[in-house]
């Protein structure tokens, strides 16, 4: 595709999208209203109703939507390429991907037969009064979970990609040795030091950055300060694509939770509120077997960690919530996953009866909670706090545990560190080899 046709595609992909959403009906509504102002003139109606929208602040608004589209949606492709292609290029990943997927849902089986839990059931009134009374000190709770295990863990995970092997590819032709030192034997593109030090120009030495530059024994008024006035500006604009560039060189720590905020477009208004709500009470609701497993991560993470214990309580109601989120499921347009399937009681095989479980699509690991933690110090309402999480997850996080040829996946930064590490400490490199510490293992294991 030519460079014309693929800006439009991108642009048509963009407006469907938006035409769609709570924005959109809020800009028609505004777009209407004005029409009664006195300075909204027939003849020049299309100019001015624009100017008015700019005025108003709501041009910002859908500037900083399609920002966020255009960082979650999948690149134009070819027309007639497969839609399993659009998710994953790679055969033999998608193949991988699929294989992980059946084993982690049969173990997720498998415990609720072994356990005789059902997947998911109606709360009894009582409990359901019991739940909502208690729902901001669910941390003094103590449910009897030594029979529930994780599903899976980073180790686990970590195996798979260990054997993920391009059966098209002839290893024979490597230029040397040195390519099947590390642990990750697929043959991707990642970045050499000179890439990325064009990608991340804003980390050069001749460049400031916050952290580094305000240190004591340079005068804070040399950067510092005026790096903490720029913030304030970008915040008051309210413009999503300054507020990512600017933090390229460091948040100021009292404009952090405001700036990814701006940058992730999570703007907490009624709706996100009232959304948060109906979950919670989803949560109240029904129970779900996958509770038991939020319970215990937080319980062998969190719960014992000196710096997040004090944020049990907020750890287990983004969870809850986050695991009856049907909105998650829209990332799985461009995740090389699939989102998993169970069966209404008695009708195994009845793809009809196939309802996606759990409601996001998403069977939490052991150390999930911990996506959530460090945001808690950053948040201290729950509805941001959640809206938060979620943007990062479907943006960020999700690309953390599904096996995918992306740049941002787990694969390629696994690779991307083995060759980093390979190339300018070898002599670190092998001695962590050979004794039997590979550097991807010690890195999951701190």
């Amino acid at each position: 595709m030519d460079d014309g046709t693929e800006l439009s595609l991108t642009i048509a992909q963009i407006v469907q999208r938006l035409k769609g959403s709570h924005l959109h009906s809020q800009i028609e509504r505004q777009a209407k209203e004005c029409l009664h102002q006195p300075e909204i003139k027939l003849e020049s109606l299309k100019e001015d109703v624009r100017s008015f929208l700019k005025t108003s602040g709501w041009e910002r608004k859908l500037q900083n939507a399609v920002y966020r589209e255009l960082h979650v949606q999948l690149p134009p492709s070819h027309p007639a390429a497969p839609p399993e292609h659009l998710k994953e290029p790679l055969a033999y990943m998608r193949k991988a991907q699929a294989s992980w997927e059946k084993r982690v849902l049969k173990s997720l089986n498998s415990m609720s037969t072994e356990l005789e839990v059902p997947l998911a059931r109606m709360r009894p009134a009582a409990e359901q009064r019991e739940l909502a009374s208690k729902w901001n000190e669910m941390g003094t709770d103590e449910p009897d979970l030594s029979r529930f295990r994780p599903v899976y863990a980073p180790k686990d995970f970590l195996e798979v990609l260990i054997s993920l092997r391009n059966p098209n590819h002839d290893r024979s032709e490597d230029i040397s040795a040195r390519s099947h030192w590390g642990l990750i034997q697929v043959p991707l593109n990642v970045r050499d030091i000179p890439q990325l030090r064009q990608a991340y120009s804003e980390l050069s030495l001749t460049t400031g950055q916050l952290g580094i530059d305000d240190h004591a024994h340079i005068h804070p008024d040399l950067f510092e300060n005026d790096y903490v006035q720029i913030g304030k500006k970008v915040l008051e604009e309210q413009d999503s694509a300054a507020a990512q560039q600017y933090s390229r060189q460091g948040c100021p720590t009292g404009l952090r939770a405001d700036l990814w905020a701006l940058i992730l477009n999570c703007t907490n208004q009624p709706q996100d509120v009232m959304h948060y709500e109906q979950l919670m009470a989803g949560v109240i609701q029904h129970d779900l077997l996958v509770d038991n497993l939020i319970y215990k991560d937080v319980k062998l993470t969190a719960s014992n960690d000196d710096y997040y214990f004090v944020f049990e309580d907020f750890l287990y109601q983004v969870l809850l919530c986050f695991s009856r989120d049907t909105a998650v499921l829209d990332h799985f347009k461009y995740n090389s996953a699939t989102p998993p399937k169970s069966y209404i009681q008695g009708k195994t095989g009845d793809e009809e009866s196939a309802v996606v479980y759990p409601p996001n699509g998403v069977i939490l690991f052991h150390g999930f909670s911990m996506y959530v933690a460090p945001l808690c110090f950053l948040y201290n309402e729950p509805s941001k706090l959640y809206s938060v999480f979620r943007e990062m997850y479907i943006r960020y996080f999700f690309r953390l545990h599904a096996i995918s040829s992306s740049p941002s996946g787990i694969v390629s930064l696994c690779l991307q560190f083995e060759r980093l590490l390979q190339t300018h400490l070898p002599q670190l490199f092998y001695h962590l080899r050979q004794i039997g510490a590979q550097p991807p293992q010690s890195i999951g294991e701190t």
